[in-house]
C-alpha cells in the first residue's frame, strides 16, 4: 500500500497536458480521415509496443473500415528519458506484409530514429503503402528529417507521460497526458 501512495504522490507533481476528453476529440478526427483515405482498402495496423497499445484500441475502434492489426516491439530508450540512438527489434511482426496497405501506429514522434529506421525496415518488406500515425509529434527534438503522414497533437520538448506513455513503465495507465515537473 505504501508503493501506491508514493506513486500517487508522484503523479501530483505532474500536469496535465492534453486532457483524456482533448485526446479522444483527437482520435475521433484522426479515424474519419484514415476511414476516408481508406475506404474500399482493409489496412494492416502496426502498434509499435508497448507505448501505442492505448492510442490504437481507440483508434481503430472509432475507424468505420475493416482493418487487421498485428505488433512490432523496438527499443531505444530503456528506462532512460533519452534515446540511445540505437534502434533495436525486440518482436517482428507474425505476419508478412508484402503487397498490403500499412500504418505504423505510435504514440510519439520525438527524434524521428525510430520511426526512420522502422519506415526502412518495413518499406524493405515491399507493402503497397506505408504510412505513419502518431498521437504526438515534438519535431523540436528531431535528429532526421521525418514527417508523420497525420498526427494528434503538436507538442513542446517536454517528457510527458500517460495514455500509453511511460516513465521506466510508470504511469501508462493514465487517461490524460502528463509532464514531468522538474
Amino acid at each position: 500500500m505504501a508503493e501506491h501512495n508514493a506513486v500517487d504522490k508522484k503523479i501530483e507533481n505532474f500536469d496535465v497536458m492534453l486532457s483524456a476528453e482533448e485526446i479522444e476529440g483527437r482520435v475521433r478526427t484522426m479515424a474519419e480521415s484514415i476511414s476516408n483515405d481508406y475506404r474500399d482498402k482493409r489496412p494492416l495496423m502496426i502498434g509499435v509496443l508497448k507505448g501505442a497499445v492505448i492510442f490504437l484500441s481507440d483508434l481503430i475502434r472509432c475507424l468505420t473500415i475493416p482493418v487487421e492489426i498485428d505488433f512490432i516491439a523496438v527499443s531505444s530508450y530503456g528506462n532512460s528519458t533519452a534515446t540511445s540512438g540505437v534502434v533495436r527489434i525486440l518482436k517482428d511482426l507474425e505476419q508478412s506484409i508484402e503487397g498490403k496497405d500499412v500504418l505504423i501506429v505510435e504514440d510519439i514522434v520525438d527524434t524521428g530514429l525510430t520511426l526512420n529506421y522502422l519506415v526502412e525496415n518495413l518499406g524493405s518488406r515491399q507493402p503497397k503503402s506505408l504510412k505513419v500515425v502518431t498521437l504526438l509529434d515534438k519535431p523540436d527534438r528531431r535528429k532526421v528529417s521525418f514527417e508523420p503522414d497525420y498526427c494528434g497533437f503538436i507538442i513542446p520538448d517536454r517528457f510527458v507521460v500517460g495514455y500509453g506513455l511511460d516513465y521506466g513503465e510508470d504511469y501508462r495507465q493514465l487517461s490524460d497526458l502528463r509532464v514531468i515537473n522538474e
